[in-house]
């Protein structure tokens, strides 16, 4: 993990508390762009839809 620069959870073993936040975002990704979307294919045709619904998600234009 140091050679790619990441570190550890700072969480204690089995404790999902740190983990929340993650899971509820992947959990909104799956809903939102994932299983609405199927079937994709290719790492070609999922890469761009992610690399857009991040932005989407991290700079919002409209109310969720």
């Amino acid at each position: 993990m140091d050679a790619a620069g990441v570190t550890a959870s700072i969480g204690s073993v089995g404790d999902a508390y740190d983990k929340a936040l993650m899971e509820s975002t992947i959990g909104l990704y799956k809903t939102e762009l994932i299983k609405p979307q199927r079937p994709r294919k290719t790492l070609s045709q999922v890469e761009p839809a992610t690399a857009e619904w991040i932005d989407w998600y991290c700079h919002p234009t409209t109310p969720r």
